[in-house]
């Protein structure tokens, strides 16, 4: 049979192909997993024994509507209206079976073969994927010295082609925020030039306050060019669940539920279930686990503080610490894979982030222990004295 040429020459997922070095490694030390972004707790009592009763209902595995939940996207709505101090209704509000998808059918229904997207970078390498699977250019924003990327930079790369601005905040995988008048510029921008300016939300519980992350949701008009994504498997640990949300106006959920339709129906009613426990019963478990993500990110800061073994730290946020390597001569690849097959260290390279190698690597902090993240930077230290002999 023939193969699709835009697929076969599309990368394989960065995630598997990190996890097939752990097949090579010396395991002289315990493995240091810092690869995917998952919460390594359980969900909360309230959302496990919602599930548990919504499976032995006689319904609790029936379809629910194309747009999802109605219970769920009250709820939803409910709370970005509270938390961002704006106005969504429940009509802006589709369900979808995780961000991932919520981006691909969202930037599906935004663009075509031959538009471009602009994506900031470092970029989520999904995003990059599902652009070019869809024969959609991607644009590259270089980022400013501190690696927040800036509205005044992307007006230089659009074109009469170009159909949304993507950004991630915190970002995937920098972990760098961007501010509320940082996300006001582009959206400005995004609307002088009847774009859309598509932010992914995903980590927006993962900050270091409580401040609203935008005041766009404030704007009456803000569905004419805001379309905001949304996960809960971060924030409420049910990552296996696949459940997210595109939040946009009613004539693109539209379009995007025409997608929905063909690919999955509706997003799974398990992790739609789950959500609407999660938003609804258990907002003090929310609070507990984020505070502990963000003790662990204030840890990664701390033991990276002195640079071990010449490895610097570039930024760090959400779940994220974006790390520089100090080895000029050494791909990227090349330290990756000497990491997890030497110093049982598994970390994601950045070349599957950039269009090139920048001496880059995404570290998933979320993932470990307090003494782990002690225990990661005494192995860079190993590292830096004794890589390449």
């Amino acid at each position: 049979m023939r193969l699709n040429p835009r697929t076969v020459r599309e990368i394989d997922s960065p995630i598997g192909t990190a996890y097939e070095l752990l097949d090579h490694r010396c395991k002289e030390r315990e493995l240091l997993d810092l690869a995917q972004a998952a919460p390594q707790y359980p969900a909360a009592p309230e959302v496990v024994e919602h599930i548990a009763a919504v499976a032995r209902d006689a319904h609790g595995a029936d379809y629910v509507e194309l747009e999802g939940l109605p219970l769920l996207r009250d709820a939803f709505a409910a709370e970005l209206s509270h938390a961002y101090r704006g106005r969504v209704h429940q009509d802006h509000v589709l369900v979808t079976a995780g961000c991932n998808q919520a981006f691909c059918l969202a930037t599906s229904a935004l663009a075509g073969p031959g538009d471009e997207v602009v994506l900031a970078l470092p970029y989520y390498f999904n995003h990059d994927m599902w652009l070019r699977l869809n024969g959609i250019r991607p644009t590259y924003l270089e980022p400013g010295p501190d690696l927040v990327p800036t509205a005044a930079a992307a007006e230089a790369v659009i074109t009469a082609r170009t159909r949304a601005i993507v950004l991630v905040s915190p970002g995937n995988p920098s972990g760098v925020t961007i501010s509320a008048e940082g996300i006001a510029e582009f959206a400005e921008l995004a609307a002088r030039h009847d774009i859309a300016l598509v932010l992914d939300e995903t980590y927006r519980s993962f900050r270091d306050t409580v401040e609203p992350a935008h005041t766009l949701f404030a704007d009456p008009a803000w569905a004419r060019t805001l379309v905001s994504l949304h996960s809960f498997s971060k924030d409420l640990a049910i990552p296996g669940y696949r459940v997210g949300a595109v939040v946009a106006s009613p004539e693109l959920n539209r379009e995007i539920a025409k997608l929905l339709d063909c690919v999955a129906i509706c997003a799974p009613r398990v992790g739609q279930e789950a959500a609407w426990a999660g938003l609804t019963k258990a907002q003090q478990w929310r609070s507990d686990r984020a505070a502990e993500v963000a003790a662990k990110r204030h840890r990664f800061t701390a033991v990276m503080a002195d640079r071990p073994g010449g490895f610097e730290l570039l930024s760090g946020g959400g779940f994220f610490g974006w790390v520089r390597h100090p080895f000029p001569g050494r791909s990227t690849d090349d330290v990756v894979r000497e990491l997890a097959i030497r110093y049982d260290t598994l970390v994601i390279p950045g070349t599957a982030f950039q269009p090139d190698d920048r001496a880059t690597f995404r570290v998933s902090f979320g993932n470990v222990e307090h003494a782990d993240l002690t225990d990661f930077a005494a192995r860079l230290a190993t590292v830096g004295a004794t890589f390449g002999r």
